[in-house]
C-alpha cells in the first residue's frame, strides 16, 4: 500500500506549482544544458556534460517524488469555526514549561513541513504530543533523547 501525503489544500495547491514549475522550465533547461554540453565535444571527459546529466537526473527524480505525493495526497478538511482540539492544519500557542517560552507552531503534513515558517509535521514529537489535546492540556513531549512539558494556550485555524 502506497504512503498517504497529508496536506493541506494550500500545501496540496504549492506541489502541483512546484510539479509544474520542474515539468515546463527546470526540464526544459536540463535539457538545453546537455545539448549544450554536447557541443563541446568529447563526452567521456566533459564535467559539464556529466554535471548537465546530473542535474537532468535529480530534476526527474524530483519530479517523480512529487508526482507520487500528490497523486496519494489526503487533503486535510477545513473546519468552521474555531478548533476545540489540536489537529492537522491549525495553529497553537504552546508554553514549553521547562524553558518557560510561548511557541506557535502551525500543524501540517510531512510534506509542507518547514520550521523557518513555524510549520511543523504531524509526525514531529511535538505534534503527535498534543493532537487531539485542548486548551489547558499539559502534556510531555518525549523525543527520545529527552522530554520536557508544553501547555497548550490556544488553538485557531
Amino acid at each position: 500500500m502506497a504512503k498517504e501525503y497529508v496536506m493541506t489544500q494550500e500545501g496540496y495547491d504549492n506541489l502541483k506549482n512546484k510539479l509544474d514549475h520542474l515539468i515546463n522550465v527546470e526540464r526544459i533547461e536540463a535539457s538545453e544544458r546537455i545539448k549544450k554540453a554536447r557541443e563541446y565535444g568529447d563526452l567521456s571527459e566533459n564535467s559539464e556534460y556529466d554535471a548537465a546529466k546530473d542535474h537532468q537526473a535529480k530534476v526527474e527524480s524530483e519530479i517523480i517524488i512529487i508526482q507520487d505525493q500528490l497523486d496519494h495526497a489526503k487533503i486535510i478538511e477545513e473546519t468552521s469555526g474555531k478548533p476545540s482540539t489540536v489537529m492537522l492544519g491549525c495553529t497553537v500557542k504552546i508554553k514549553d514549561l521547562d524553558e518557560n517560552e510561548e511557541l506557535e507552531y502551525t500543524i501540517v503534513g510531512t510534506t509542507e513541513a518547514s520550521i523557518l515558517e513555524g510549520k511543523i509535521s504531524n509526525e514531529a514529537p511535538l505534534a503527535k504530543a498534543i493532537l487531539g489535546k485542548k486548551i489547558g492540556a499539559v502534556v510531555t513531549v518525549n523525543t527520545g533523547d529527552y522530554s520536557y512539558d508544553v501547555k497548550v494556550i490556544d488553538i485557531s485555524k
